[in-house]
């Protein structure tokens, strides 16, 4: 990972609790709880949540509704000056389409050990892409790892 801009670690704390309300709409929908939330000039201008059971669509992960309805809502597939905050480190799908969108930074919360693209699994090697982008991981990971690992455990009772 690496960041070239100096985190504001309120802001990221602000937006990813944000993104934690989305993520609780996908548990209450029976959703793996994933939420994301994408800025610009510190304003969310698009929300998205885990929908991939629900619409039975393997796409239908919060980062790509999110930036799906960003698009739609600047008129253009590039989001170049727009930050991502995502509670789960995305995967290789998610991330794909985070740099295809040219997202100016991704922020994300827990780790995730089995599909994770940035830390985890993949490791996905950013200084071999012609997209620059800062990207930053941990921020409330514990609230962030706490959803999941509760909506998990009640699947398994």
């Amino acid at each position: 990972m690496k960041t070239k801009t100096m985190p504001d670690p309120k802001k990221d704390e602000y937006f990813m609790r944000r993104a934690l309300w989305e993520a609780e709409k996908a548990a209450k929908k029976g959703d793996v709880p994933v939420g994301a939330v994408i800025v610009a000039a510190g304003k969310i201008i698009s929300r998205g949540h885990n929908e991939p059971i629900r619409r039975n669509d393997p796409t239908a992960h919060a980062e790509i509704s999110a930036i799906r309805k960003a698009c739609r809502k600047v008129g253009n597939y590039r989001l170049q000056n727009c930050d991502l905050f995502v509670t789960l480190e995305p995967c290789a799908m998610c991330l794909g389409a985070v740099i295809q969108a040219r997202i100016k930074s991704l922020v994300f919360g827990a780790s995730d050990p089995k599909a994770g693209a940035i830390v985890s699994i993949m490791r996905f090697p950013f200084e071999k892409t012609n997209h620059e982008m800062d990207v930053r991981g941990g921020v409330l990971a514990g609230e962030c790892g706490l959803i999941l690992k509760d909506f998990f455990r009640s699947k398994r009772a």
